[in-house]
């Protein structure tokens, strides 16, 4: 699955950049705060592998269908 559509301009593709550090910044903070430096840093590592194997995934209805050629 791609992680910009084709029906994405380049303000969407930057917004979509720009919210996922928000994410990563939030997500690693409360990670560390709730488990500590080491079991933050794993903790990130383990929940950041799975949201990005969960985005690949799932299929979206604004990907392209695999094989298309434009």
């Amino acid at each position: 699955m791609p992680y910009f559509t084709s029906k994405q301009d380049q303000a969407q593709r930057t917004y979509k950049v720009l919210a996922d550090i928000f994410c990563a910044i939030m997500l690693a903070t409360f990670s560390i705060v709730f488990f500590g430096l080491l079991g933050g840093i794993v903790a990130f590592v383990l929940l950041e592998a799975g949201l990005l194997v969960i985005d690949w995934l799932l299929p979206n209805e604004d990907d392209d269908a695999a094989g298309v050629v434009r």
